[in-house]
């Protein structure tokens, strides 16, 4: 059975995410940092559904805790799907935005990244089959007022996922990103009002987690093993 990591899995997209990837018969580890006991409760929800996951927790940012978790994670055996999902954002504008705010959200984004990719590597690498997948946003490919923080992070996300799948592909590995726009979540709701969404989304409405899971699902997927490099959108026709 192939295993997979999903950072941020505590989530509402990395919720969606480990159903997908567990409905695809993959041991599922769902990753949370301070809401251990969702990332739990989800993996009792999948393994009461016939499905195997488990719950870990650990700080994307402290490489050295990173490190250990992940060191034990591998004791089972090598992490062949790996989905970098773990993110925050810290919004205002760049005149008003401190180095605390700056610091913060690139360290998640970038820094995660590292922390936890590059362990997982080579145990990959030996098996000749990997999936890399990073959920990313469209405020990496548009901009987003209020969010240059957020936007560099993801950009960033976007130029290592094309470096490493170019380092990666002669492995039998592929490395990809997929960038939501306006996904339904609490905070969505708050943020953005109907109309708006309306006035935002060609296709008029906020995108559904489950449809941000089935295009990582795919990606994960052995039908997708010649798509590597790429950062595909999935976000209602937003330019």
């Amino acid at each position: 059975m192939k295993r997979a990591l999903v950072t941020g899995g505590s989530g509402v997209i990395g919720g969606a995410i480990c159903r997908e990837l567990a409905g695809q018969g993959i041991h599922v580890v769902a990753h949370a940092n301070t809401h251990l006991e969702t990332a739990q409760a989800l993996a009792a929800e999948l393994c009461a559904n016939g499905a195997s996951a488990e719950a870990i927790a650990f700080d994307v940012c402290d490489s050295q805790a990173t490190a250990r978790v992940l060191e034990k994670l591998l004791v089972g055996g090598p992490i062949q799907v790996l989905v970098n999902n773990a993110g925050i954002h810290d919004d205002a504008l760049l005149p008003a935005m401190d180095e605390a705010r700056w610091r913060s959200v690139i360290d998640v984004s970038l820094n995660g990244f590292y922390n936890v990719t590059q362990p997982l590597i080579m145990p990959m690498v030996r098996t000749r089959w990997g999936r890399i997948v990073t959920v990313t946003s469209v405020a990496g490919l548009l901009g987003n007022r209020g969010q240059v923080n957020y936007s560099a992070a993801k950009a960033g996300l976007h130029g290592a996922t094309k470096a490493l799948a170019l380092e990666l592909a002669s492995r039998g590995i592929t490395v990809n990103a997929v960038a939501p726009g306006i996904i339904e979540s609490p905070a969505i709701a708050k943020a953005f009002p109907a109309e708006r969404i309306k006035q935002l989304v060609p296709l008029g409405r906020a995108g559904r987690p489950e449809e941000v899971a089935a295009m990582v699902g795919f990606l994960c997927s052995e039908r997708a093993g010649y798509v590597s490099g790429q950062v595909i959108s999935v976000n209602g026709g937003m330019a």
